[in-house]
């Protein structure tokens, strides 16, 4: 009888993921690395393997990390490798979660924050062609959209699709939700729809017209348009600078949760009638131009395929913000022109 039930158990423990995490050793790595072994992410049948990538001065860092995650005895941990090389690091991944770029330092213009970064990804963009030929990718290291874009425009030569690529506008979505159900006086849970447009920064569009509150509009149970258009907007948009400034650090706990509600959403169906946000190739959706990295509305399909929702109207002012931010993107991308290929 042991015998027959151990063999059952092994044929459900077949499925296997390898995952790379760049910047492991930084606060957001060690915020998610716990995460992703213990199987809340990929389930409880899914065995995980890591490999983590940090520049050559953080690796002991990243060894006290390691030792860590050994000492929580995860019984779906089956093997993890540190290492300070792209083609390494992500030799055979499923997921490659690129975590790790320079913060933006006293006095530095984001278009020098741009060009710092922008080689980091373009060795990383190369790299991915060792990865497994069902890759997903997220870019959540700022700025995100154009690291994302340079990421995806290196992959091409290795044979990695476009549509493997996401920057990470999922915390800004969790951030519009929370304000929205404070707002209203409700769980968290009762938000849904909640949609991102546009560039991971300052000038993202939170989209309350099309966001629902236990199934009803946003301004039929909240009421304050101008709140909405303004006050709101603005809340999520500094977010990020409001939590330096109480803490003296950036975002890490809900950055790290919102790359792993990210991959969970990718790794699962969307359920009918729901969506979330992610910034992806534009196919000239909604107006924006083609090859851009935008946060659209998408929907996934659970095995690594999505789509972007269509048909949702938008208002004259909705339009405006979605033109601003591309704007930006058009601009951040002219920064790094020569990084793409």
């Amino acid at each position: 009888m042991f015998s027959l039930k151990l063999t059952k158990e092994n044929k459900k423990m077949q499925r296997r993921v390898k995952v790379a995490v760049t910047g492991a050793a930084g606060q957001i790595g060690y915020a998610l690395l716990p995460r992703l072994a213990s199987g809340s992410v990929f389930g409880p049948d899914v065995q995980v393997s890591l490999s983590l990538l940090e520049i050559t001065p953080a690796l002991k860092a990243l060894e006290g990390v390691v030792m860590e995650l050994d000492d929580c005895a995860f019984p779906l941990l089956e093997s993890i490798e540190i290492t300070d090389d792209p083609e390494k690091a992500f030799d055979g991944i499923n997921w490659g979660l690129l975590v790790g770029s320079k913060p933006r330092g006293k006095g530095m213009e984001r278009g020098d924050l741009i060009r710092e970064n922008g080689p980091i990804f373009v060795g990383q963009g190369n790299a991915l062609a060792k990865a497994a030929s069902d890759v997903q990718v997220l870019v959540v290291g700022n700025p995100a959209n154009t690291n994302c874009l340079i990421a995806m425009q290196n992959a091409k030569s290795g044979g990695v699709p476009t549509n493997r690529f996401h920057a990470m506008t999922r915390l800004d979505q969790n951030r519009a939700q929370a304000q929205l159900a404070k707002k209203a006086g409700v769980p968290v849970s009762q938000i849904n729809n909640m949609i991102i447009w546009g560039n991971h920064s300052a000038t993202q569009y939170p989209d309350a017209e099309n966001a629902k509150i236990n199934g009803r509009s946003v301004t039929d149970v909240i009421g304050h348009v101008s709140w909405l258009q303004d006050d709101f907007i603005k809340m999520v948009q500094q977010r990020g600078a409001e939590v330096i400034s109480a803490r003296g650090l950036s975002s890490a706990a809900s950055a790290a949760n919102a790359a792993l509600d990210h991959v969970v959403s990718m790794e699962n169906a969307t359920p009918d009638g729901e969506l979330f946000s992610s910034g992806v190739y534009s196919d000239g959706s909604y107006g924006i131009e083609e090859g851009l990295i935008y946060s659209f509305p998408i929907r996934s399909h659970g095995n690594g395929d999505w789509e972007i929702v269509q048909g949702l109207e938008l208002s004259s002012f909705a339009k405006e913000k979605l033109v601003a931010t591309q704007k930006e993107l058009e601009e951040e991308r002219a920064v790094i022109a020569d990084l793409l290929n």
